[in-house]
C-alpha cells in the first residue's frame, strides 16, 4: 500500500515538474516574440495607412483617435504634410462577411471622398470573396481592381450598397455577401468620420 502511495506521489510530482517547465518555456517564448509580433503588426498597419491616403510626412500612428461603434472600435489616423491634413485613414470593421469578421483601412481625403481602401483581415472564400483584395481582382488590361470603383467617390452621393440592394456598387461575382460586408465596413468608417469631425467642431467652438 505504501509503495502504491509512493508511486502516485512520484507521478504527481513528475507531472508538476513537466507542467512547470512547459509553462516556463511558453512564458519565455512569449516574451521573446511579443515585441517582434507587435512591431510586425505596427508596420502592417502603417503600410496600410500609406496605401490609402495621399502623401504625408508625419507619423499617423501618433495622432490616433478612437470611437466605439457597434460591437467594436474604429481608429482614425490623421495624415499630414506640414500643418495640412492630407487625409484620414480609418481602421474599420464588419461582422457580416461570409466568414464573419472583415477589417479594412479606408482612406478619406479632406473633402470626405474615398481615396483608397486596403483589406487588413478577413477569412473569406479564396477565389471568390477574397477578390475584395486589390491584388486578387486586378485586371492588367484596365489597370483596375474590384475596389477601384470606390476611389474618388463621395459617400454622400455614392450609395454604399450593392446594386442588388438598390445601391451603386457592383458586387463581386458569386460573392454578394462579401460585397455587402465590404460596403458595410466602408459605410461605418464614413459614419464614424462624420461623428469624429462633428465632435471636433463642437470642441473648437
Amino acid at each position: 500500500m505504501a509503495k502504491k502511495e509512493s508511486t502516485f506521489i512520484s507521478m504527481v510530482f513528475t507531472l508538476f515538474l513537466v507542467t512547470l517547465f512547459a509553462s516556463a518555456a511558453l512564458a519565455l517564448v512569449y516574451e521573446a516574440t511579443k515585441e517582434p509580433i507587435a512591431e510586425a503588426k505596427r508596420l502592417k498597419k502603417m503600410n496600410a495607412i500609406g496605401e490609402v491616403v495621399p502623401d504625408f510626412d508625419n507619423d499617423p500612428g501618433v495622432e490616433v483617435k478612437k470611437l466605439g461603434m457597434g460591437k467594436d472600435t474604429l481608429y482614425f489616423y490623421h495624415a499630414r504634410m506640414g500643418d495640412s491634413v492630407t487625409g484620414i485613414a480609418v481602421e474599420t470593421y464588419t461582422y457580416t462577411g461570409f466568414s464573419g469578421l472583415v477589417k479594412l483601412m479606408v482612406g478619406f481625403r479632406p473633402d470626405g471622398s474615398i481615396h483608397n481602401i486596403s483589406v487588413l483581415e478577413h477569412a473569406e472564400t479564396p477565389g471568390l470573396g477574397d477578390k475584395m483584395i486589390r491584388e486578387k481582382s486586378f485586371d492588367k488590361k484596365t489597370g483596375l481592381s474590384w475596389s477601384s470603383q470606390f476611389e474618388g467617390k463621395d459617400p454622400q452621393e455614392y450609395l454604399l450598397k450593392v446594386k442588388q440592394d438598390d445601391g451603386d456598387v457592383d458586387a463581386i461575382t458569386a460573392a454578394t455577401i462579401t460585397s455587402r460586408a465590404f460596403c458595410d465596413a466602408v459605410q461605418r468608417a464614413y459614419d464614424g468620420l462624420q461623428e469624429i469631425d462633428g465632435t471636433e467642431e463642437q470642441k473648437s467652438e
